[in-house]
């Protein structure tokens, strides 16, 4: 199982909330659950995908379809026989041929848009241009030859009638209100029955006038709708809509304000309604009008939690051959409106049978004046929903009109959610029974996510296993949609960049019988004759949904340590370890191959412990530790999932020694032996065998073999490394800092004696000895003022860098004022 538990001392059974059935008189407890229940949320299981593959992964293979010209490829409609696609895009009715293998090829285009009045006319009601131009919101086969579409056609709803060969217009556009919505981004449900087009969308331009309707009506029939006036829709969001053959009935799935609910903000519930295919609406009450409208709620809730009360998407499971058609079954995506669910994603089926006996119970009342629902406790007049009232009198009809909401709440399939994500949020699905090998059926899951991938999952008795999921876009996208070809085993996703084809089943991924079968993919099983996981056809293909036994599945036994150490094969391609060569101190990294992100990865030494002190395990899976010679030797890694055991790496970490030339590690088919070959010192030429854990070494001088079993490594032969060189290089570096330290020292000797030799100043007296250089100051004054006196007539002259004026004294200097 890929469900991992939360760490959670709590439990759900502190209180049992039954949201649906209470009348609150005391809003501030409907909070203080909520809050509550926000603390429980955690303790919910996480759902993780076993296979992850992103965008453009070689392991899936993707095949898509864009085009510079095309945008918005969101409706889709699946040819009768699989090999034709039509998109409705923007502007545009796709053709694409998908009947190649590797390719989607554009075979017809019909270009379909406004003039440039009309999208005058769009802007000029306050829209974005952006969302003017005409998206293909309807399309639908109204016979074998002709393919009836509606666009929004810059808020202008057309629709057109389409020929499916040449894809040319038979018809002029016609009005398509209460066909096709407006707004682009408005959700709605289309489906054409008999060439009757029943539609749940908006009639008007702000959208606040849904309908539930039939066009198309023909013979004697007219086009229905329903009365706006009575109430029966609450701001409705469409979802999807299903048409039951045998029940001649259609069903619509939509989600809308619950108002017989008495809370204080608006409580949204999602809901089922059907509709009669042969009501022609009352004579005289409610003409025009359904006669046979009736809905119910629908609850996707576990025993101890507030609901997942908006519906996102729902499909349809039809009966397994031979079964009932009340079996059929409509799997559905819903969310919570309230912020402790946000951001999850539960997905609830309804059987068919169940829906039936509510719209056969009890009707609500609703008062008129105090606009009050009640539990009518008189006597019943008539049965709401039930067919052929169109005859039936005023009286019935004035009962049915008033009484269309189901008393009882539709519940989920063995009253418990299919499936719970707590991680992702899902917007679209699609469903599949399944055929295994052995014969039982089994229900997966296509989900898309908010992020752009696709979960397939399959539901079992222990819960939902998701088997892979596959990256199918990277940028948000406004508007999806899938379709599944069961024919063809694939997958259509229209978003707003093209038209991605995933194929259901990837069974050529798995190359071992034990990854087949710890996929648990229904779509796959492993054939011990080609030696291959292929499509699980026949009884001879070893499987284990339930329980991915790999033991029983592949007839093995538990691995023991010296099988743990036999060759590994991947896609084909065996490989008995790689020899990596490291020198002492260096930090090493080697890797491990996560095949699975539910098993969990060990790193073994054979008759060795991996200390933590030592060893570092990083949270991808490798291991780090430092080279010593300790720690030399072989390394594998071991991969745990569901209680089997696989070898997955196996290294074999080895110090670099530079005589020497070293070749990688080969394989030798058939005998279970890693051979490598080197060269030795002397020329000699050295083959390492290794079978399980024991290696040998032989050499061709001697033709000896010795054998080694400390930590895996083998005794060496030759000689060991020499440290010649690193000594010498030491020795030199060791003699040079010493003679540098002897200079500097001689140096600073040599510095202190000098100062202490030197004659000392400034001793001598006054009258013996002035300084030369004063006795040369008085000189040069004395000649200046000799020179003053035979120069009296000058105005002036500089002596010693001072002006002196013809009377012989200083000029005032400016900085000196």
């Amino acid at each position: 199982m890929n469900i991992r538990p939360s760490v959670c001392p709590l439990t759900l059974n502190i209180i049992k909330v039954r949201l649906p059935h209470w009348r609150m008189e005391n809003h501030s407890l409907l909070y203080l659950i909520m809050a509550l229940l926000g603390f429980l949320s955690p303790c919910l299981t996480r759902l993780i995908p076993r296979v992850s593959f992103p965008l453009g992964s070689p392991g899936r293979h993707l095949t898509h379809f864009s085009s510079h010209d095309v945008s918005n490829t969101t409706t889709l409609l699946l040819g009768k026989d699989g090999d034709m696609l039509y998109v409705g895009a923007r502007d545009a009715v796709l053709e694409l041929d998908v009947g190649h293998k590797d390719a989607i090829v554009l075979r017809n285009k019909l270009d379909w848009s406004p003039s440039e009045k009309d999208l005058e006319q769009c802007s000029m009601k306050g829209k974005k241009m952006a969302d003017c131009p005409n998206f293909i919101r309807v399309l639908q086969f109204l016979n074998t030859t002709h393919i009836y579409a509606c666009g929004t056609f810059a808020f202008s709803p057309r629709c057109t009638y389409i020929n499916s060969e040449t894809l040319l217009m038979s018809v002029k556009p016609e009005e398509g209100r209460g066909r096709c919505p407006y707004d682009p981004y408005q959700p709605s449900t289309a489906i054409i029955v008999d060439g009757e087009l029943y539609t749940g969308t908006v009639a008007d331009y702000r959208g606040n006038w849904p309908v539930i309707s039939r066009h198309l009506s023909e013979g004697n029939r007219v086009d229905l709708k329903l009365d706006d006036t009575l109430g029966w829709l609450e701001d409705p969001t469409f979802i999807s809509s299903s048409f039951i053959p045998h029940e001649e009935k259609i069903y619509f799935f939509f989600s809308e304000v619950g108002r017989e609910y008495d809370f204080i903000d608006k409580f949204i519930v999602s809901r089922v309604s059907q509709v009669c295919m042969s009501d022609v609406g009352g004579q005289r009450t409610l003409q025009r009008r359904w006669t046979t409208f009736a809905k119910a709620q629908l609850l996707c809730q576990a025993n101890n939690e507030l609901p997942y009360n908006v519906i996102q998407d729902m499909d349809t499971l039809p009966p397994a051959e031979g079964a009932s058609a009340d079996e059929t079954l409509f799997y559905g995506i819903f969310s919570s409106q309230w912020s402790v669910n946000s951001g999850r994603s539960a997905i609830c089926s309804f059987r068919l049978t169940d829906i039936k006996s509510v719209f056969s119970g009890n009707y609500k009342f609703l008062n008129r004046d105090t606009l009050q629902w009640s539990t009518r406790v008189q006597e019943k007049i008539a049965n709401p929903g039930k067919c052929g009232l169109h005859n039936a009198s005023d009286n019935v009809l004035h009962f049915v009109k008033e009484n269309f909401l189901a008393d009882e709440i539709v519940r989920p399939v063995g009253r418990s959610l299919s499936m719970v994500s707590a991680e992702h949020s899902y917007s679209h699905l699609t469903v599949q029974r399944v055929q295994a090998a052995s014969n039982r059926n089994y229900t997966v899951l296509f989900l898309l996510t908010e992020s752009g991938y696709i979960h397939k999952a399959v539901l079992l008795q222990g819960g939902a296993h998701i088997i892979e999921e596959v990256q199918v876009f990277k940028q948000p996208q406004i508007i999806k949609s899938l379709k599944l070809s069961t024919s063809k085993g694939v997958i259509y996703v229209g978003t707003s960049e093209g038209v991605v084809r995933v194929p259901t089943a990837n069974c050529s991924f798995y190359w071992t019988c034990p990854q087949c079968v710890l996929a648990r993919d229904p779509f796959c099983g492993w054939d011990p004759a080609s030696r291959a996981c292929v499509k699980a056809s026949d009884s001879q293909t070893s499987q284990d949904v339930d329980r991915g036994n790999v033991e029983e599945a592949c007839n093995s036994v538990s691995l023991t340590k010296k099988a743990r150490f036999a060759v590994i094969c991947i896609s084909g391609s065996c490989f008995a370890g790689e020899l990596v060569s490291v020198s002492l101190n260096e930090v090493v990294r080697l890797q491990c191959p996560v095949v699975s992100r539910l098993s969990q990865q060990l790193w073994q030494r054979p008759n060795s412990r991996l200390s933590p002190d030592l060893y570092l395990h990083l949270e991808d899976g490798s291991l780090s530790f430092v080279a010593t010679p300790t720690t030399l030797g072989h390394y594998l890694c071991v991969s745990t999932e569901n209680d089997y055991q696989q070898t997955m790496a196996i290294y074999h970490v080895k110090q670099k020694s530079s005589p020497i030339s070293e070749t990688p590690t080969s394989y030798i088919p058939g005998t279970g032996l890693l051979q490598q070959t080197s060269v030795g010192i002397w020329g000699t030429q050295v083959t390492i065998r290794q079978l399980g854990r024991n290696l040998s070494l032989w050499t061709k001088e001697s033709g000896e073999i010795k054998s080694g079993t400390q930590e895996g490594n083998p005794q060496v032969l030759a000689r060991g490394p020499c440290y010649l060189t690193e000594l010498m290089v030491v020795s030199v570096m060791l003699v040079l800092c010493l003679s540098l330290l002897t200079t500097i020292l001689l140096y600073v000797i040599r510095q202190q004696c000098h100062r202490q030799t030197a004659p000392q100043l400034g001793t001598t007296t006054r009258n013996s000895n002035r300084s030369p250089l004063v006795e040369q100051e008085a000189l040069r004054t004395d000649k200046c003022n000799i020179q003053a006196l035979h120069s009296r007539q000058a105005s002036g002259f500089v002596c010693n860098g001072v002006l002196i004026d013809s009377n012989g004294h200083l000029e005032t200097h400016p900085y000196l004022k």
